[in-house]
């Protein structure tokens, strides 16, 4: 009895231990790796862009079309003349020389354009030459015109001396109710037509000029009253466009400046004959090159300003390029107009485009 109680307690324990032995493994898990959990269990961390105010600036790391397309057209803008004007000064308003200009030929640029909503829609007129504040006033009461541009700065200029052309000037013309253009002429391209700018063509270091220059546009500009966030329009005499040297210096030089004006908080613009600078700019644009003017003014004569549903019907540019409000047509030049009793010879230019912001 005592036997076969021992042999039925030895049988369960030989059973007990084969059920263990032929039992499936458990499955295990590896060692977490403390860095990579700490990564995934962490609350998600807010949105750094969501805690700033909106600037609307915009960056094109890809080099691609650069703000000349329908789609840069759509950023959203700030709603407030408030919030534009606490983006465009950096403590006492004085143009930031210190940010880090992007790397030569990045095309990784800042679009200022959306960042100010001083645009101007309407006739504009220029002279080569400030005029008298006097004429301003008679004229902005008696002309058709509702901004002025003015030639202020690049020793590219037809007329360097500009006797009128101050800080008080410019402030006096701005209380009139005038809206001004800013046009800086600076080095011309080193195939341009008119003999008379040859003597101040591009030279051997295109780039580093372009950025030497975009900086005087902007310390001009600034001592003249014109806070960042203004336009300031690079005036290009034509060019043989097909001399591919030449064409490539220039090309250089107009990216460089853009990006030293973009870089100190301006709007680079640019001013050339349709069929010349305009053409080339467009050409560029369609190649996918980066750092090009936010706004064209083209100079094509014609009978009369292009109206605003045919603004951009210019032929050497695509409809969705440089819009909208970044378009000026320059129908005419070197007329001599009268009102109020004071003669002017102007060119006219039709205007949906942004002009200079100025500081009181």
């Amino acid at each position: 009895m005592r036997l076969r109680k021992c042999a039925a307690a030895v049988a369960l324990a030989l059973t007990a231990l084969l059920g263990l032995l032929l039992a499936p493994e458990p499955e295990r898990s590896a060692p977490r790796d403390t860095a990579y959990a700490a990564a995934v269990d962490a609350p998600a961390a807010p949105d750094a862009r969501a805690a700033q105010p909106p600037t609307d600036r915009r960056a094109d790391a890809n080099a691609d079309t650069d703000t000349n397309t329908e789609r840069n057209s759509t950023t959203e803008r700030n709603s407030t003349t408030e919030r534009n004007n606490s983006i465009e000064r950096n403590g006492n308003g004085r143009p930031n020389s210190n940010a880090d200009a992007p790397a030569e030929g990045s095309g990784a640029v800042v679009d200022t354009t959306a960042d100010t909503a001083l645009t101007f829609r309407g006739l504009v007129f220029d002279t080569c030459q400030a005029p008298p504040l006097a004429a301003m006033r008679s004229w902005r009461t008696s002309s058709p015109y509702g901004a002025v541009g003015v030639s202020y700065g690049g020793r590219g200029r037809r007329c360097p001396q500009q006797p009128h052309l101050t800080r008080e000037w410019v402030a006096a013309v701005h209380r009139m109710g005038w809206q001004v253009l800013p046009v800086f002429a600076g080095s011309q391209a080193p195939c341009v037509r008119d003999e008379r700018r040859r003597a101040a063509v591009i030279g051997a270091s295109p780039g580093a000029e372009g950025q030497r220059e975009g900086n005087e546009a902007v310390e001009r500009a600034w001592a003249l009253g014109m806070a960042r966030g203004s336009a300031l329009y690079l005036d290009l005499e034509a060019y043989d466009v097909d001399d591919a040297a030449c064409a490539r210096a220039t090309l250089d030089f107009v990216r460089a400046w853009d990006r030293e004006v973009r870089r100190r908080g301006y709007v680079p613009g640019f001013h050339s004959t349709a069929d010349a600078g305009v053409l080339h700019m467009e050409r560029a644009r369609l190649a996918g090159t980066g750092d090009l003017p936010s706004a064209m003014w083209f100079a094509r004569r014609s009978a009369e300003p292009a109206l605003y549903e045919d603004l951009y019907d210019e032929q050497v540019l695509n409809p969705y390029a440089w819009r909208p409000k970044r378009r000026i047509h320059q129908y005419d030049g070197d007329v001599t107009e009268s009102h109020g009793g004071h003669r002017l010879t102007v060119g006219r230019s039709m205007a949906d485009a942004p002009v200079a912001r100025i500081r009181p």
